[in-house]
């Protein structure tokens, strides 16, 4: 394990971030978060926001955060901690929702957010390599303690594990061309820094596709930040376990910003949200009720007034259920 270094910002946590669709993820939860002793978990602690707000509005709640990132802890725990011991945080990936709660002594919890993606804090800090826009250090953990890098991903791994992981990961129709410049610029000297990447994959994105397509790097950095952190594989066991960790009446909540993020999301909602009957069964018996009830139409996008605010709410989606049969005791 590599010792995780984080710069000092110089910046209040509530300065540098506006938290995304806030007014509806807590008009959402608040049926269920607003019951005497609730708890509810953050499972993308972040900056905090959302969990100030939550704690603000809601002065009988408590609030478990998880984030993977230690600048998050301390940013978010510099902001909460005027609210004592009803904000437990914990050091952990939001798939290890049973080990959350119980550090923090619970067995069940009233409400689940999850804000997905990459988080504000971490495109601002340069050093931590995330954003293509400028260059920095090919590094995009999301828990520096963890040994994989961005750098040991494009320098070590085969083309053809770099094609899928381009292709499946960011959805790059370029993706072959992209992982062949890569492996060959690689011959030559190994890539250090996000600028060196940017470089090649401008090269060889075609010219008219950048013109029309967004920035040519976008796809696959958001690729590598999948591959690194192991996102979509955490999420893929995260929903399943916020849903068997709500009370009956709880709510989660959960903010997509890709396509890929909100099939998984709306999947393992609408399975637990469907009656498991029989094609043609008669009647509908107590164990094939639905465990769930969809409380959003769809993916619900962010005001117009929210992306003039914060721009990075553009790709959010937005979708909710409730708790409507327990089909296990709580842990």
């Amino acid at each position: 394990m590599t010792e995780a270094h984080y710069p000092q910002t110089g910046k209040d946590a509530k300065d540098r971030h506006v938290p995304v669709m806030l007014d509806r993820c807590l008009d959402l939860l608040a049926p269920a978060i607003s019951r005497p002793q609730a708890v509810v978990i953050d499972g993308t602690l972040g900056m905090g926001g959302h969990s100030e707000a939550m704690l603000e509005r809601f002065p009988d709640l408590t609030l478990i955060g998880i984030d993977r990132d230690l600048m998050a802890h301390q940013l978010a725990g510099e902001r909460l901690q005027r609210f004592g011991d009803r904000f437990i945080p914990v050091h952990a990936v939001y798939d290890e929702i049973p080990r959350a709660m119980a550090e923090a002594g619970v067995t069940g919890v009233d409400g689940v957010l999850f804000d997905l993606g990459v988080s504000s804090m971490q495109l601002d800090e340069r050093e931590r390599g995330f954003a293509y826009s400028y260059d920095a250090p090919l590094d995009m953990r999301m828990d520096g303690t963890e040994e994989l890098t961005a750098a040991s991903v494009v320098n070590e791994y085969e083309e053809f594990e770099l094609r899928r992981i381009i292709r499946q990961w960011g959805e790059e129709k370029f993706a072959s061309r992209i992982a062949q410049k890569i492996v060959a610029a690689r011959v030559t000297k190994p890539f250090e820094t996000t600028g060196e990447l940017v470089k090649v994959i401008q090269q060889a994105v075609p010219v008219a596709a950048q013109r029309k397509g967004g920035h040519p790097a976008k796809r696959t950095f958001q690729a590598l930040r999948i591959e690194v952190n192991h996102e979509l594989d955490a999420l893929e066991r995260a929903i399943p376990e916020a849903i068997s960790a709500l009370n009956l009446g709880g709510r989660c909540v959960a903010m997509s910003y890709h396509s890929l993020e909100d099939k998984i999301v709306k999947r393992a909602f609408t399975a637990r949200a469907t009656s498991s009957a029989p094609k043609g069964f008669p009647v509908e018996l107590e164990e094939h009720k639905p465990e769930l009830k969809i409380i959003t139409r769809g993916a619900e996008p962010p005001t117009e007034s929210e992306i003039e605010e914060n721009s990075r709410a553009a790709s959010a989606k937005l979708r909710a259920v409730e708790k409507i049969k327990v089909t296990k005791a709580p842990r």
